[in-house]
Parts: C-alpha cells; sequence; structure tokens
C-alpha cells in the first residue's frame, strides 16, 4: 500500500498524456483523409454486432462523421489537458461506442485504446504542464501516486506478454504466417531482399516471441532497461514500415516509456537545454532540480509520518482504489485466457480470440456460399456474401464462424421480412490456415437460420484437419 500511494515524478505520465491526445487525434485523421468513416459506417448494409451489443447502430445522416469530429476534439483536449477528466471520460464513451459497432472491424489496438482511455480517467495526468493546472493552481503537483503509473505499465505489460504467450504455437514455431507475410515484404529499405531467407523468417518468428515473453522483466530490471527500450523502439518502427497497423506502434513506443523512471522527460528537457546553452556558449549554469527534489521529499515525509505510511482519512478511499485496481487487473488477466474453455485449436475456430492479444497469428484465405432453402416451394438459390457485404466484412465472414452465423441470420430475417415464413440457411465455407490446404469450416449440413448466438462452443465448428504441429 506504502508503495502504491508514494509520489513519484508526474513527467512521465504527462509525456504519456500528450503522446495519447496526439495519436488519437492522427486516428482520427486517418479515419477522415482515408475514406474510413464513409467505407466502414456509412456504406455497410450490415453491421455484425458484438454479442449483447445489438442495440449500438450507427448514427444516420452525417452523424458518423460528427461524432468522429467530437473525438477529435476531445483528443486535442486530452493533449492540452483542458477539461482533462470530462474529455478524456467522453473520449472513452466516444471510441468504446464506434469499436462496438462491428466486430468485423476489430483489432487489438482499438481495442486498446478503449482500455487505456478508461484508465486514464482515474489517473491525475493533468496536473501538470496543462490548461487545467494553469486555470486551477490548486491541482498543481510535480508528482502523481505510484498506482497510476503502474496500472498504465502494467495494461501495456500485459499486452506483451499475452501477445507472446499465443505465439507458442505450432504455426509460429514452424515460421508460419511470418515466412508469407515476409514473402510479400521483399520491396523493404536495404534489407527486404534477404526476406525469403529462412533463418530470416525464424529470426523475426522467434525474435517476436522473445520480445513479448521477456520484454517486460527486461524493462523492469535497471541494467538492461535501455537495451529493452532500444529493441523495442526498432521493432515497432520496423513494423510501422512493414505492416499497415495504423498508430499502433507509436501507441505502444509511448505506453512502454511508462517502464523507463518517472522523472525521464523532465531530465530530457533539462539535457536539452543543458546541451543548447553549450552549443550558444552561454555562461549560464543548466537549471537545478534541487527544488522539485525537496517538494518530492516533503510529500514522502507528509505521508511517511502517518501510521502505516499513509494518511488515516484517506486510507478508506485507497483501499478502495487497490480493491479496484485487483478487480480490473484481475480482469486483464484472466478474459484472454478464456480461448482454453474451448475445444479445438483456436487458431482455427477463433472462439476467445478478441480481447486476447493474440496478434498477427494467422493467414486465412478461403471462399464462402451460403445455400437458401424455401420448405414451402423447395426453391433453393446461392448468395454470395461479397455480393451485399464489404471486402473487409466478407473476409471476416471466411476467418470467424460466429460472424457466418450472424450473416446467416441477417440473410433469414431479411427474406422473412420479404414474406418467406420458413427459410433454412446453409453454408459452404472453405478455409486455408496458415498455408495448409483449403477445408470446410462449419458444418455445410447445419441450419445456421436456427442456430443462436452464444457464448457457448458451437457444435457446428468442424475441426482442423491438418492440427499445428506439435
Amino acid at each position: 500500500m506504502r508503495r502504491l500511494f508514494a509520489p513519484v515524478d508526474i513527467a512521465s505520465l504527462v509525456f504519456f498524456r500528450i503522446a495519447f491526445g496526439v495519436l488519437m487525434l492522427w486516428e482520427m485523421w486517418i479515419q477522415f483523409s482515408n475514406g474510413l468513416i464513409q467505407r466502414n459506417y456509412i456504406d455497410p448494409t450490415y453491421h455484425f454486432t458484438y454479442y449483447g451489443f445489438g442495440w449500438v447502430q450507427p448514427w444516420s445522416g452525417n452523424g458518423m462523421y460528427l461524432h468522429f469530429l467530437a473525438l477529435a476534439v476531445l483528443a486535442v483536449c486530452i493533449a492540452l489537458g483542458l477539461w482533462y477528466r470530462v474529455a478524456v471520460a467522453l473520449f472513452f464513451l466516444g471510441f468504446t461506442y464506434v469499436f462496438l459497432l462491428d466486430q468485423a472491424l476489430y483489432l487489438n489496438h482499438f481495442y486498446l485504446m478503449c482500455l487505456i482511455s478508461f484508465v486514464m480517467i482515474f489517473v491525475p495526468a493533468h496536473r501538470a504542464f496543462s490548461i487545467d493546472a494553469f486555470l486551477r493552481p490548486g491541482i498543481r503537483s510535480r508528482t502523481a501516486p505510484t498506482w497510476a503509473l503502474f496500472l498504465l505499465a502494467a495494461q501495456m505489460g500485459i499486452v506483451y506478454f499475452y501477445g507472446g504467450l499465443a505465439k507458442l504455437n505450432g504455426d509460429w514455431l514452424r515460421g508460419e504466417p511470418m515466412r508469407t507475410w515476409l514473402a510479400l515484404s521483399t520491396d523493404f529499405p536495404v534489407v527486404g531482399s534477404l526476406f525469403t531467407e529462412e533463418w530470416v523468417v525464424y529470426l523475426f518468428s522467434y525474435g517476436g516471441l522473445l520480445l513479448d515473453l521477456l520484454i517486460v522483466p527486461l524493462l523492469l530490471w535497471r541494467r538492461t532497461r535501455l537495451f529493452a527500450f532500444a529493441f523495442v523502439l526498432a521493432f515497432h518502427l520496423a513494423n510501422a514500415q512493414m505492416f499497415t497497423i495504423g498508430v499502433f506502434p507509436w501507441l505502444a513506443i509511448a505506453a512502454t516509456a511508462l517502464f523507463l523512471p518517472p522523472s525521464w522527460p523532465r531530465r530530457l528537457g533539462e539535457l536539452s537545454r543543458s546541451l543548447w546553452r553549450v552549443l550558444q556558449r552561454s555562461p549560464r549554469r543548466p537549471v537545478s532540480t534541487h527544488e522539485d527534489e525537496k517538494q518530492q521529499t516533503r510529500e514522502r515525509d507528509v505521508i511517511a509520518t502517518r501510521p502505516n505510511g499513509l494518511p488515516e482519512r484517506l486510507q478508506a478511499r485507497q483501499w478502495v482504489v487497490v480493491s479496484l485496481l485487483g478487480i480490473f487487473l484481475a480482469v486483464q488477466l484472466l478474459v484472454p485466457l478464456r480461448h482454453f474453455l474451448y475445444p479445438g485449436d483456436a487458431l482455427w475456430t477463433n472462439e476467445g480470440y478478441r480481447f486476447a492479444w493474440r496478434m498477427k497469428l494467422t493467414d486465412v484465405q478461403g471462399t464462402a456460399v451460403y445455400q437458401v432453402t424455401d420448405p414451402e416451394s423447395g426453391r433453393t438459390w446461392d448468395i454470395y456474401p461479397r455480393d451485399h457485404l464489404t471486402a473487409r466484412q466478407a473476409i471476416y465472414v471466411v476467418r470467424f464462424p460466429d460472424i457466418a452465423l450472424q450473416f446467416g441470420h441477417v440473410i433469414a430475417n431479411s427474406l422473412q421480412a420479404r414474406g418467406y415464413e420458413q427459410i433454412e440457411v446453409r453454408a459452404t465455407v472453405k478455409a486455408s490456415l496458415n498455408g495448409r490446404e483449403p477445408q470446410l469450416l462449419i458444418d455445410p449440413n447445419v441450419d445456421l437460420a436456427e442456430q443462436p448466438r452464444t457464448l457457448v462452443p458451437a457444435p457446428w465448428i468442424l475441426p482442423l484437419e491438418e492440427p499445428s504441429p506439435a
């Protein structure tokens, strides 16, 4: 308890607040400039909603443009520290709403943005270098409680660890799908010509695995911290160059910087000023940190003089904070493990895929066609997802059985609305996982219109015929 509430330099949290706000503004710009708002939220006829969130629907008319514009304004407010608490809370609600609109748009880093914006509601990252602190001197502080820094760093550490844990599968250890992706990236500057070499394939595969599993302990150990951070920096910069993953590499770099000493932005600023004075040949001495250290020492002394190291009047509130921290982190630690509750190979069934940091594990190619039968007339006809869905949605029908089921329900509901009282919907979905021969993903004899959406294992998903190597 004493360590969680001990004051640390707030500079690192301030840096992350600014970086997060700027990156979220950049993400909104990507949505506007690339036409993604129109393509993903306005043009689609159907949206594949999350279980229990079917009521979440896009705004009509230009509402989605206005929504993303509001998110951009809120991102600016977060970066500037203007009405910070309100801004970050509204950003969390607004971005989570966008996230819940369509399962086919699921991205791990969008989920991470939801989590981080939620955590930041409670983190006092606006008490320094912010408009709020300028307008309200009473909230100013050069320190923040350790738990605020710990919580954000722990969230990023969970992403790394479970990302590495998911790579401990036969496909990844034999170089797939990395081999396939590197073969498509031979135009990478300088070293791209080597990407078809087997040793390079295994270097990338095992390097990514070891980084995810070991980076947190290496960052926590003072002797390896700078080396580990430099390696993470190179890793994410390479990913930004090779893959189209938006702002995630930069968000990961900013979040990983939370593992560095909390005062590093302040020290970096002082070093820059010192170097500038040297270049200017100024006789003035560098700005001293003596006053900062004195203030932090005073705050530590105030805490240390209370019983159990904590102010009595705050102990109850702090136990609440610790309890909520424990609940939040317990959920984050348990949810990624739920795929073990489902039978079969999770790489194939994708049951338990979402919210588990199972990143960049599969390359799936395939086709899907739905057979619709009207029992009264005996008429049967085919429906092709690509004729009714966006390209991304059609791809996800092949990859995710739960989305294939949803589209079966969409077809049945649409035809029933047109007067077909009884309708049967079956699907022939063939998929190839990480270079395997294509095989049926779901039972083509099952009437999907009769299958409910549930969170329990789906018996109509066929097992992978060529399992992952042991």
